[in-house]
């Protein structure tokens, strides 16, 4: 059945050239191609005009899909001969393409001008270097392992993105290129045992798979071959060989942006026009000369300005990409069809079925909202269905159209649709455009809303990382870091290290005290190491070993501390004593509102959501800390403890630092809020006097359920009927003076602070138990690392900068934190760029302008924002994913990572330039935030910065400024241990000994070795980790947790590490039962007990009268057991068994 192709035509006359396509609106395109592609053999190759319609038209073609395979060929998304590689998804997903086209005979691929001209690699190339694994195959690990290297798979530690792998014993994981994920294959001995699945963020298995196929992991091979026919290109190309990219490839290196030297990797290359069959059909919109045109200008534009680098000169244009000739040569080989909006005046040319869906715009302000989509669907004579950009978008349309009395049935997309027969039916996916056919009419959200439909998308991703243990760990410590040892005191960490003793391997910790004494820490002691935090690496104190220095530096700590703790526990006791509103269970309102949430919880929002929902309903007054990246999803989280607030009568106030934000945030509520019957009001400088009135008479009457406003809704002159709940975004932003008065509301209401980065005092407060602490550490999937540089301002870096950006349709902040200077930045930069539409946007505009500029930028209509710190918080544009700070230097630590927060919401690669005025001129202190920040660039860093920030400006005090003196002392992650035990202590009414202060340690040598060996696991980094994991499970699932997860990674556990987990255990165990030694050797074993232990003294008594051969008490303390002991695990157990016989 035809729905656009005009009834006279479905099929192309063998004989025809060139064909013309006319009246195609909006996605009809995209069904007119689907039509075609389905009633005639062979493929359409479709070329997009630029990245933007290449996005479109593939989700139009999504959208009207039938059975017809849809591949896409994208481009690089990097300028022309530039010094940066395009994503590796990207790659794979061009590979995957091309893997493809050998295989299948139909289909649609969508392709752009620009990686249409592309030179590719030849067609054998793929075949020549894929490999293909099965269960049951032999495998020779150091040929495999050299055919993945000169395919151009990258080793690495730990796998995580697409062209990695790695090697741990009898296990290689790896990521293939076109796979949706990573794979680990178990061998035993040269078979292939099994191929699972696994998860990249908590590196678990998902589930067996029988076959992969592995493709070539750069679009050119790294084999010796290649790398010589590149050395004979480059040569007569360049003809001398001092280049640094001919360097970098003779040693086996690739920078980046190697794949603009591909061709000379290949004798010959081919083009996306010789993998499609002859008799495939081209098609492309009117005007694609022109275009051509204008790439071929900005290409050689481009390989002038990169000639001006002698270091690495950029390949002839016509060597890289085709010129315009040979472009329209191949294409005239090929049938081709050209579309047009407007009708076609040719003889022969097709006119489709497709008309402009007329204004259905709902408009708000009138008094029939919906009239102009009311009257279109009786106009017209057919059926409509209405597309929503989600799921919670689409339940809210529904029952708007339904108090308008307009039945709309639902449907799961197109094709259930066309099944169906009601006259309206609504459905969600990402269409932009509607469109009017002959029969049917499809409406999207964007007609009815016009631009301003919420467009976010997050999915799910990871599971929940400890943070608690991230800042005690020591996952990013180096040699040379200073670490404190509980018993010892601060020290330098010197590395891992291997003694044998008595012909057992045992690991140690050296840690170098002053005048250059050593400490060998073991490995079952390392809970008593963690990395050393107070103030900077440079000036942490080093302790003597043997002096009472240590001890008296934690004494004055201890002591110290019991004021601090005191103080602490008085703001708190009042809190706990106070009743706060007790909330009632969640109700089935309350689930429907989860349920329409559009995206995918990620594990840690789940988490933080449970703990919200217990805080409330207990009877104490809330205050939880919600520490997540910038667009890791803590708005979702306040909502749902809002709604929950709100439905049980109680008023919420959002507060947030600035007007822009308030806006946001009630654009943001109003939409999640909109099918339930909940007043939304913001209060800020954007409304009118008047209006700030009628808001402020209605809160103190009840009549507003939730408001959004910045300080001045703590502040005196507003008075609520029932405020229940208080959530403050931002944190880090509030000064002193409104945190006093949020102090004064503290304990009366619940509260709940979301932030990125944490202040210090907060940290240390929530780190302290002392407010309740949820980490978001999960991102959503597909939100990528952001690149960041740090440099003085350069011309030409900025203007490569925004050409990258523009080139892949994305959008740029400038942030100038000057207003007197801000319109100069902007005419500087509309010189270096006179092509591009520039914006500026500051704190003292009118409110109203201001708005519609963040709007404009928001919906693309213009390019680059030049503006203040003002977008730091909380602007979510996902279409800008580069950023320029000037003046970085002049930014504190938070705000740089706010600010680099605001790109990198999508799945582009982003990038942040941090422009300095110079090297010289920045200081300590700013250099070193320069490099915290530009280290951190992984996501979820917001809370390792914070613990940077306690570094580089010392801990604080938790109440005052006086103990940073203790801190720097100590280290911050034992003030923070002792400061728990402290209040622990004060809360059970006995005073905290320092002796008791101490972690006690067991000494337990089994003799036999217990350790991670280093055939089993060769990464020293991962192997210190996970000693410290080890050391520090304190009960028995957690090792065992540990014991399941290292074996799922890495293998079968060797016997040495069997030995560490059952040593882990008997250490826990004697912990438990006051056991202060344990000495097992071959044919007998000691066991000291400690002056207040729980062993039962009659059962040792027992055990000595009636079997006096195997059992002694030396010296009132030590248990003497003889016996022939096993070479293993099984002595441990032994002991285990007697200990808890005893007990």
């Amino acid at each position: 059945m035809s729905i656009v192709f005009p009834a006279e035509s479905n099929s192309i006359s063998s004989d025809f050239k060139k064909d013309y396509w006319g009246s195609l609106f909006g996605p009809s395109e995209a069904l007119a191609l689907l039509e075609f592609a389905e009633s005639n053999d062979g493929f359409v190759l479709y070329i997009a005009r630029d990245i933007k319609h290449f996005d479109e038209i593939n989700k139009s073609l999504a959208f009207f899909k039938k059975n017809t395979e849809i591949l896409s060929f994208a481009s690089w998304e990097v300028l022309a001969f530039d010094h940066f590689s395009p994503h590796p998804d990207i790659v794979s997903a061009r590979l995957s393409t091309l893997a493809k086209l050998s295989s299948i005979e139909s289909g649609i691929i969508v392709t752009t001008i620009e990686a249409l001209s592309q030179r590719i690699c030849p067609r054998d190339f793929i075949n020549k270097y894929s490999l293909k694994l099965k269960k049951n195959q032999t495998l020779e690990i150091d040929s495999f392992i050299e055919n993945l290297v000169k395919i151009g798979y990258r080793r690495v530690t730990t796998v995580m993105e697409q062209g990695e792998f790695s090697l741990k014993g009898a296990l290689i994981d790896m990521y293939p290129m076109g796979a949706k994920t990573p794979y680990r294959i178990d061998l035993f001995d040269n078979e292939i045992d099994s191929i699972r699945s696994f998860d990249p963020s908590s590196q678990r298995s998902i589930e067996v798979i029988d076959e992969i196929q592995l493709l070539p992991a750069r679009e050119f091979a790294s084999d010796k071959a290649s790398i010589d026919i590149f050395k004979k290109n480059y040569l007569s190309e360049f003809d001398n060989s001092d280049g640094f990219i001919y360097t970098e490839v003779s040693e086996g290196r690739y920078p980046g942006g190697i794949e603009f030297y591909l061709p000379l990797f290949f004798e010959t290359t081919d083009t996306l026009f010789d993998y499609i069959p002859d008799n495939s059909v081209i098609a492309f919109q009117k005007g694609l000369s022109e275009s051509i045109d204008i790439q071929s200008e900005e290409l050689l534009e481009r390989f002038n300005y990169c000639q001006n680098s002698l270091e690495r000169l950029p390949l002839a244009v016509n060597k890289v990409f085709l010129n315009s000739n040979d472009f329209f040569t191949a294409l005239k080989k090929k049938k081709q069809i050209q579309i047009q909006a407007p009708k076609v005046l040719k003889d022969g040319g097709l006119d489709f079925k497709s008309s402009i869906l007329p204004p259905v715009k709902i408009d708000a302000e009138a008094n029939k909202p919906l009239n102009k989509l009311f009257s279109f669907i009786q106009r017209f004579n057919g059926r409509t269905l209405i597309v929503c950009e989600s799921e919670g978008r689409q339940s809210v349309l529904n029952d708007l159209l339904s108090s308008y009395e307009l039945k709309a049935q639902e449907c799961l997309g197109w094709m259930d649709f066309l099944n169906q027969d009601s006259k309206i039916c609504i459905t969600h996916a990402s269409l932009s455009e509607g469109v009017v056919f002959e029969k049917i009419a499809v409406i999207t959200e964007n007609n009815l809303f016009g631009q301003d439909a919420v467009k976010q998308q997050r999915r799910r991703r990871a599971k929940h990382k400890d943070f608690d243990e991230a800042i005690k760990s020591l996952v990013e410590i180096q040699l040379g870091d200073p670490v404190v040892h509980e018993h010892y005191g601060v020290g330098r960490y010197l590395g891992l290290i291997s003694r044998s003793f008595d012909g057992n391997q045992q690991d140690f910790i050296s840690v170098e005290y002053a005048n250059g004494s050593k400490l060998m820490v073991p490995i079952t002691s390392l809970n008593l190491i963690s990395r050393y935090t107070g103030v900077s690496a440079d000036n942490a104190p080093l302790h003597k070993l043997g002096s009472q220095q240590w001890t008296k530096a934690k004494r004055k700590a201890a002591e110290s501390l019991y004021d601090v703790a005191a103080e602490l526990l008085e703001i708190y006791a009042k809190r706990e004593s106070q009743k706060g509103f007790s909330y009632p269970k969640p109700n089935d309102s309350y689930s429907s509102f989860v349920s329409s949430f559009a995206f995918e919880e990620t594990p840690d929002q789940i988490k933080t959501m449970d703990d919200v929902l217990l805080d409330m309903q207990s009877e104490k007054p809330m205050d939880r800390l919600v520490c997540g990246d910038v667009g890791f999803g803590k708005t979702e989280i306040a909502m749902r403890a809002a709604f929950l607030a709100v439905e049980s009568g109680k008023q919420v106030a959002i507060l947030v630092p600035t007007t822009l934000l308030a806006n946001q945030h009630y654009q943001t509520f109003t939409d999640r809020f909109s099918k339930f019957p909940i007043v939304i009001k913001s209060l800020s400088r954007f409304q009118s006097a008047k209006e700030q009135t009628q808001i402020k008479s209605d809160l103190k009457q009840g009549k507003i359920d939730i408001v959004v406003g910045t300080h001045k809704l703590i502040q005196g002159g507003i008075s609520y009927k029932n405020l229940g709940l208080i959530i403050i975004d931002e944190e880090h932003r509030f000064g002193v003076k409104q945190k006093e008065s949020l102090k004064k509301i503290r304990g009366q209401s619940d509260i709940l602070t979301m932030t990125a980065t944490p202040i210090p005092r907060s940290l240390n407060m929530a780190l302290g138990s002392l407010r309740e602490l949820s980490i978001i550490a999960s991102p959503p999937a597909k939100r990528t690392a952001i690149q960041t540089f740090v440099d003085v301002w350069d011309k030409n870096t900025i203007t490569e900068a925004c050409s990258r950006e523009l080139h892949r349709g994305g959008q740029i902040f400038v942030v100038h934190n000057d207003i007197d200077t801000i319109d100069n930045m902007a005419e500087s930069l509309k010189d270096l760029m006179p092509n591009i539409q520039i914006r500026i946007a500051h704190g003292q505009m009118p409110s109203k302008e201001l708005e519609q500029i963040m709007t404009d930028f928001y919906h693309q209509r213009f390019q680059l924002l030049v503006c203040t710190t003002i977008i730091e918080t909380g602007i979510d544009i996902p279409s800008a994913n580069t950023i320029i700070i000037n003046n970085a230097q002049n930014f504190g630590l938070a705000q740089l990572h706010q600010l680099r927060g605001r790109v990198g919401r999508s799945h582009h690669k982003a990038y942040a330039y941090l422009v300095i005025k110079s090297h010289q001129s920045i200081t300590e202190n700013a250099k070193k935030r320069l490099d915290a920040i530009a280290s951190l660039e992984e996501l979820g860093a917001g809370f390792m910065l914070a613990n940077h920030d306690l570094e580089i400006r010392g801990a604080g005090d938790l109440l005052g400024e006086n103990q940073s003196g203790k801190i720097s002392e100590i280290g911050f992650n034992l003030y923070h241990d002792l400061l728990k035990r402290t209040i622990h202590a004060i809360k059970n009414n006995y005073k905290l000994d320092i002796k008791d202060a101490s972690l006690e340690e067991v000494e337990i040598n089994p003799g036999i070795a217990c350790i991670i060996p280093e055939t089993y696991l060769p990464d020293v980094h991962e192997r210190l980790i996970l000693y410290k994991r080890i050391a520090s499970a304190e009960h028995e699932d957690d090792l065992k947790e540990l014991k399941v997860e290292m074996i799922d990674r890495f293998g079968i556990l060797p016997e040495p590490t069997q030995n560490l987990f059952e040593s882990s255990s008997l250490k826990n165990l004697s912990l438990e039962k006051g056991i202060l030694k344990i000495n097992i050797y071959d044919e007998k074993a000691e066991i000291t007990l400690k002056d207040n232990n729980s062993v039962d003294t009659s059962k040792i008594i027992k055990l000595i009268q009636t079997q006096p051969q195997q059992f002694q008490l030396k010296n009132q303390k030590t248990l003497v057991f003889r016996e022939e002991m096993e070479a293993d695990k099984f002595r441990i157990r032994k002991i285990s068994n007697i200990i808890k016989s005893l007990t």
